[in-house]
């Protein structure tokens, strides 16, 4: 009987090739992945700029040509980081599309977005910080991933205005992607400043709600709820 092939599609293969070229096993996958775990865990309370092979290698268990077989430098495993935070974005649009902004409804949803997107942002606050500092020094490949970053759930907002827009109460000139480009921002912002908030005696509880009623307001033209 012959044994079950490894299943890879051919844009996972390429993504996942080692820099020789070659495409890794189940094994050289874990070892990749492992580095990669390191390389984020790393990031947590150590500068980008600090970062070191074989730091990561050692940190993983491995060693520096074991990380160079997958990465040619630090930047390239931030990189592939960095893309895979981009594609979790999806799962905030899901929190969007697939969850009612219609009647009592809307607020739940509204405070859910807010919690996904603060989660999100708290997970990959560390590579966030990177993504923008690399952006900021003109590397392109992290520019990219920038611009691009939030904009499915910003698509996602605006479907939802534009179907709203129908039934609500909502101005003749409102324009839906600027209205959702305004509420990812305002998302970003806050969760990014979210300690600062703190600081100056702002709760979190009280950043969460302000947002959720903001967003409310926002999408369906209605007066937010007490509580």
């Amino acid at each position: 009987m012959a044994s079950t092939p490894d299943p890879i599609t051919e844009n996972a293969a390429a993504e996942l090739r080692a820099a020789d070229g070659r495409v890794p096993g189940r094994r050289g996958r874990a070892t990749r992945q492992k580095l990669l775990e390191q390389t984020i865990e790393m990031l947590q309370n150590t500068s980008f700029r600090d970062l070191k092979v074989v730091d990561i290698a050692r940190g993983a268990g491995t060693s520096p040509a074991t990380f160079y077989q997958y990465f040619p430098e630090v930047e390239s495993a931030v990189l592939v980081l960095a893309e895979e935070m981009s594609m979790e974005v999806a799962t905030l649009a899901v929190l969007v599309r697939d969850h009612s902004w219609k009647g009592k409804a809307a607020y739940p949803t509204a405070l859910g977005l807010v919690d996904g997107f603060m989660d999100f942002w708290e997970r990959y606050r560390a590579l966030l910080r990177v993504v923008d500092l690399a952006t900021e020094e003109g590397d392109q490949r992290f520019r990219k991933i920038r611009s691009g970053l939030l904009n499915e759930l910003t698509v996602a907002l605006a479907e939802v205005v534009e179907d709203l827009k129908k039934t609500s109460k909502h101005p003749d000139d409102l324009d839906p992607m600027a209205t959702a480009g305004v509420l990812v921002s305002m998302l970003a912002h806050v969760s990014s400043h979210r300690f600062g908030f703190e600081f100056w005696g702002i709760r979190t509880g009280d950043l969460r709600r302000s947002m959720a009623r903001v967003i409310y307001s926002t999408m369906t033209g209605a007066r937010p709820p007490a509580s």
